[in-house]
């Protein structure tokens, strides 16, 4: 009898094993086809525990898919966030600053020191108030809106999107970094007027053109829902946002205030070109944060971004000194400063978007362009636009917005799709230039009258002969 039992148990056990090994066959035929026959045994050790395997693998599938859902913060993206937002602080203060500062004359050196420290300071303030969220709250056609003003509802775990899917940021870092762009674009303006606009106007001017310019263009070029990024234009990093529309309200300030005493009489040369110098190096040096770190995360795209604006700045400065020698038998060391700004400001809107080689025609031609922009153009114009800012920033913002419209084609080494058509990409980018270059204008001679109804524009002759340092501020820049 215990005989038979066994045989029996033996007898199941023998034909469960060969069930199981069948039904592995059916659902894993290429690998059980790859088998060779001496596995068959071990293959059949295995089959209790495939049978268990949709009990085990079901809430393993489920962990993984919540995984995958959550979104990712790389303590590399995140470090390198912070140190752009450095860079381009550095770009403001002290390398614009002492740019600027080494170009007028000394008796007005540190006038535009404060202009520019003060103005970048008041805007980064007004950005955390309520500019960050007309700028990338909601998605407006033209501007967002208040639903984050005083950053409400933002804390340390709330995140920004990047370009890549499911890749986030600290949205903390982000509110900073752009606060720096928006800052150094208000700073920008100053050059034009440097020397003769008051103080108090300067501060009253920026904070009006800063909310009714530079928020709905920032909206419109970056901002989701904005027109111009629904239309598709290419401004990586700031080319309509940031140089053309500064340029645009420095021109019309230039315009408006008129002329200083005695120009074209008398000579009113640089004071300072070392630290003109000084400051167009840190502007180079900060610039690769204000260009590789618009990509928001420390990959490749950022490192495309960071050789463009190393080759194409470097081309433009000598395209300008070229040009120089060509024109006055003479390259001059202001030239070259400012060769190198014309150059980082024509590859800016496109330096996430075109090749090396496409980088370095755009520095080549943003260097020669640039040159008659400060020469030939400006004597077209007749402004006293005193630091050259739409020679250099409006005429290489163009250039580069209009060139990434071409050298961002896949044939040209650039990063647009297969099916990119240049025609339709340079009429778009030439649109977005028209409207900021309109909308700018506009505002800006709004906000300059204004502020000329209230406080005035200019400071008096008298003033303005002795020199703003003291006159406005009480105090010197150099003690004889």
């Amino acid at each position: 009898m215990k005989k038979l039992l066994a045989t029996l148990l033996l007898g199941v056990g023998l034909a469960f094993g060969g069930l199981t090994a069948v039904a592995q066959t059916t659902t894993e035929a290429p690998a059980a086809v790859a088998a060779p026959a001496d596995a068959a045994p071990a293959a059949d050790a295995a089959a209790p525990a495939a049978a268990e395997t949709p009990a085990v693998e079901a809430p393993a599938a489920a962990v993984a898919a919540e995984e995958e859902a959550k979104p990712t913060v790389d303590k590399g993206d995140v470090a390198w966030m912070m140190l752009s937002t450095l860079l381009v602080v550095m770009m403001a203060v002290p390398g614009l600053a002492l740019f600027y500062g080494g170009l007028v004359r000394s008796k007005n050196m540190l006038s535009v020191l404060m202009q520019v420290m003060v103005v970048f300071s008041l805007i980064t303030v007004l950005w955390a108030v309520y500019g960050y969220s007309l700028a990338f709250g909601g998605e407006g056609l033209i501007i967002g809106n208040l639903d984050k003003v005083f950053l409400m509802g933002i804390t340390m775990d709330s995140l920004a999107d990047t370009f890549t899917e499911g890749v986030k940021i600290p949205e903390f870092i982000f509110i900073a970094f752009q606060a720096t762009f928006a800052g150094i674009t208000c700073a920008l303006i100053v050059g034009s007027f440097a020397e003769r606009m008051k103080f108090s106007a300067v501060l009253l001017f920026s904070a009006i053109w800063f909310t009714f310019s530079y928020l709905p263009i920032a909206h419109m070029v970056w901002g989701a829902g904005g027109y111009l990024l629904d239309k598709g234009a290419l401004d990586f990093a700031g080319g309509t946002v940031v140089h053309i529309n500064a340029a645009m309200a420095g021109l019309v300030g230039a315009y408006m205030l008129g002329k200083r005493i005695g120009y074209g009489k008398e000579s009113m040369a640089p004071h300072s070109l070392t630290l003109t110098m000084v400051g167009a190096s840190l502007l180079w040096v900060g610039w690769f944060g204000f260009n590789a770190g618009s990509n928001l995360e420390s990959n490749g795209g950022a490192t495309l971004a960071f050789i463009n604006t190393l080759v194409a700045t470097a081309a433009a400065v000598l395209a300008w000194s070229v040009g120089e020698a060509l024109g006055k038998g003479k390259a001059s060391m202001l030239g070259a400063a400012s060769g190198a700004v014309a150059g980082l400001v024509a590859i800016t809107p496109a330096c996430g978007s075109v090749g090396p080689m496409g980088a370095i025609i755009i520095g080549l031609i943003s260097g020669f362009l640039c040159l008659w922009g400060v020469s030939g153009l400006k004597k077209m114009l007749g402004a006293d636009d005193s630091l050259d800012v739409f020679g250099v920033h409006g005429v290489g913002g163009i250039v580069g917005a209009i060139l990434v419209g071409v050298f961002a084609a896949p044939s040209l080494g650039g990063t647009g799709a297969e099916d990119f058509s240049i025609g339709s990409q340079v009429l778009i980018q030439a649109e977005g230039v028209v409207i900021t270059m309109v909308w700018s204008a506009v505002v800006a001679f709004v906000a300059y009258k204004i502020v000329d109804m209230m406080i005035g524009l200019r400071v008096s002759e008298e003033a303005e002969r002795e020199g703003l340092d003291i006159t406005s501020h009480g105090e010197t820049a150099y003690n004889r």
